[in-house]
C-alpha cells in the first residue's frame, strides 16, 4: 500500500504523484469541507436544479446538488474557490451521488457521466488558479465517489432477508462509468468516501483497477469509512479493524473516517487507523453530532481543537471536514495543520 507506479506521460496521466506523495511527507495536507452545507446557504429554488433539458422532467429534481454542476455551474466553483481560499490543498469534485444508481430515483442516469465530466472540470479550473497564484501551494482534485443508496451486503425487506436491491456486478459497471468521467474531466486523486458497506467499497476499488488497466494509468486512491454509531461498527457489521483487514488488498494512498461521528467520538478509531495502517491516514468530522432540528452546530475553533488533538498525537496525514463544516472550519483546521508534522508512514518489514 501507499506506493504508486506511473506510466509515462501522453499516456493518460493525471497528476504527478511525486509532488504529493511530497507534500504528504512535509506536512499534513487539509481537504475541503462540506459541499451540501454550502449549498444549502444558498437558498437555491427547483429551478436552480433544472438544465433547458430539464425543463419538462416529470421528477421534482431540487435537492440532486450534483445537477448544479450542469445547472449552475458557477455557483459550484465559487464553493470550490471558497475552501481553497480557505487553504484546502485537496478539493472534492460534487459528485457523491453522481452514480446511475444513486441518480435513478430523479431519473437523471443519462446525465451521469456530464455531471461527472464536468463536476471534475469545475474543480480542475478552480484549483488550476489558485495553483497559478502561488505554484508552491499546489492544489489537487479528488474525484468524489459515494456510496450509492443501495447496500449489497443487507436487505433493505425486514422480511426477506435473502434480498438484495443491487447486486455486486451492477455496482461495478456503476462505478467504473463514474470513475472514467472523473478522470476525463480531470481528477488527480479519487476518494471512495462514506463507507458504510464494504462490500460496495469493494466493488468501487475492483472497478477502478479495472479502469485504471484499460486505459493505462493510475491515479492515488483514497478510502474513507464511516462508524455509524456509538457500537463502533460500520452499518454492514465491521469494526474498524476488520475494515482495515478488508481493504488490505488495496493498493491506498490513504485511508480513514469520515461523516456520522463528529470528531469528539472519531478518536479510539482513528487511534486503530493510525497504529495499523500502512498507508496515509485521514480525518474529515461532521461539526458535531446534528441537533433534534437537525442542524451542525460545532463552531470552527472547536473542531480545530479537536482535530488538532489528532495532530497533535501523530496520528495524521489527511484533514478536513464533512457534514455541517464550512470554509470556516477549513481555515481553522489549515492553521492547525501548519503547527503539527504529519503522522510518519510506517516502514515495511
Amino acid at each position: 500500500m501507499g506506493s504508486f507506479a506511473f506510466w509515462g506521460a501522453g499516456e493518460g496521466r493525471h497528476t504527478d504523484m511525486k509532488t504529493i506523495e511530497e507534500l504528504a511527507a512535509r506536512r499534513i495536507l487539509v481537504l475541503d469541507g462540506a459541499m451540501g452545507t454550502m449549498i444549502q446557504r444558498l437558498g437555491l429554488a427547483e429551478e436552480d436544479f433544472r438544465t433547458p433539458e430539464l425543463k419538462d422532467h416529470p421528477v421534482l429534481l431540487k435537492g440532486n446538488n450534483e445537477l448544479l454542476s450542469l445547472s449552475r455551474p458557477e455557483a459550484i466553483k465559487r464553493i470550490h474557490e471558497q475552501y481553497l481560499a480557505a487553504g484546502a490543498d485537496i478539493i472534492e469534485t460534487n459528485t457523491f451521488s453522481a452514480t446511475t444508481i444513486a441518480q435513478a430515483e430523479h431519473k437523471c442516469e443519462h446525465l451521469v457521466r456530464a455531471m461527472n465530466v464536468r463536476s471534475a472540470q469545475l474543480a480542475k479550473e478552480a484549483c488550476a488558479a489558485f495553483t497559478a497564484r502561488d505554484p508552491s501551494k499546489p492544489r489537487f482534485v479528488a474525484g468524489a465517489i459515494g456510496p450509492t443508496n443501495k447496500t449489497a451486503s443487507l436487505s433493505p425487506d425486514v422480511n426477506d432477508p435473502g434480498f438484495r436491491a443491487v447486486t455486486f456486478d451492477e455496482l461495478v459497471a456503476a462505478y467504473a462509468e463514474q470513475t472514467d468521467a472523473l478522470l476525463d474531466g480531470g481528477a488527480d486523486l479519487l476518494l471512495v468516501e462514506t463507507i458504510f458497506d464494504t462490500l460496495n467499497a469493494k466493488a468501487a476499488f475492483y472497478a477502478i483497477d479495472e479502469v485504471f488497466e484499460r486505459r493505462g494509468t493510475k491515479v492515488p486512491v483514497m478510502c474513507s469509512v464511516t462508524i455509524t454509531d456509538a457500537s463502533g461498527r460500520t452499518l454492514s457489521g465491521q469494526t474498524i479493524d476488520a475494515f482495515l483487514i478488508s481493504m488490505g488488498h488495496v493498493d491506498l494512498f490513504s485511508i480513514g473516517l469520515n461523516c456520522a461521528l463528529g470528531a469528539a467520538q472519531m478518536r479510539p478509531y482513528l487511534q486503530v487507523l493510525a497504529e495499523q495502517a500502512p498507508c496515509r491516514v485521514s480525518v474529515y468530522p461532521n461539526a458535531g453530532l446534528p441537533d433534534q432540528f437537525g442542524e451542525y452546530r460545532e463552531t470552527p475553533e472547536v473542531t480545530a481543537g479537536l482535530v488538532g488533538e489528532f495532530m497533535r498525537a501523530g496520528l495524521v496525514n489527511i484533514v478536513g471536514g464533512c457534514c455541517g463544516t464550512t470554509p470556516e472550519h477549513i481555515a481553522a483546521l489549515a492553521t492547525e495543520a501548519a503547527l503539527h508534522a504529519p503522522r510518519p508512514l510506517p516502514v515495511p518489514a
